[in-house]
């Protein structure tokens, strides 16, 4: 497996758009909107830090110094100097995840294309529209209507990021874990990396990543 550091450059890679200096712009994902003005990837064996690229020099400049001089990650220092001249509309922390190498993809799970997409119409319009973007997809389907998907919520040539979502009257039925098996089974025979993410709120996306006995590498932190 890569190092957690190398997993975190390359998830960053994953959520954002990169200008040629290696600042972050846009989000990886249609409607595509303005990165976070600042993003921390923390790690045990260290940080992965992504500026704005139209971020001002003076914080840019001050940022980096109150970086270098703390072992941690300084949230307050960070805080004020973002929200000296521009308010600090939300913070995003969460944990990262890699997936292990899956052995088994359980039949329940259909891979999604052109000719069956319509199941996901009723409950999943914006995957329907997306699906291009969004491949691999995997669903749950009853009653020719997918109730359960897994898909690729950002991707690069080396790694995806899973997006995964069951409807409420379907959840407690693992769903959400079959359906992910068999995406990151897909990701994989790719040769390319599986990852999952969420917030520190979200508690359903947190028991799947324990369902799937995800690998927990590092934290994301997002200034926006």
């Amino acid at each position: 497996m890569k190092s957690e550091l190398h997993l975190m450059e390359m998830h960053s890679k994953v959520l954002f758009k990169h200008n040629e200096k290696g600042k972050i712009t846009h989000i990886n994902e249609p409607p595509y909107d303005i990165a976070p003005r600042f993003y921390i990837g923390s790690t045990r064996e260290g940080n992965v830090i992504k500026y704005l690229d139209c971020l001002n020099e003076e914080d840019l400049s001050i940022l980096e110094k109150v970086l270098n001089e703390n072992s941690s990650v300084p949230f307050v220092n960070i805080l004020q100097i973002l929200s000296k001249n521009n308010q600090i509309d939300d913070l995003w922390i969460g944990p990262a995840y890699v997936f292990e190498q899956v052995s088994e993809v359980s039949p329940r799970a259909v891979k999604i294309n052109n000719s069956n997409k319509q199941c996901l119409l009723p409950n999943f319009p914006y995957t329907y529209d997306e699906l291009e973007l969004k491949e691999p997809c995997y669903a749950i389907i009853e009653n020719n209507i997918a109730v359960s998907i897994c898909c690729s919520a950002r991707q690069t040539d080396e790694a995806s990021e899973a997006s995964v979502y069951t409807l409420e009257d379907f959840r407690g039925k693992e769903y959400g874990v079959i359906v992910s098996k068999a995406w990151a089974a897909d990701i994989q025979s790719q040769g390319r990396i599986a990852l999952y993410s969420t917030s520190w709120d979200n508690y359903a996306s947190q028991a799947v990543a324990r369902k799937l006995k995800l690998v927990h590498y590092g934290t994301d932190i997002h200034f926006s």
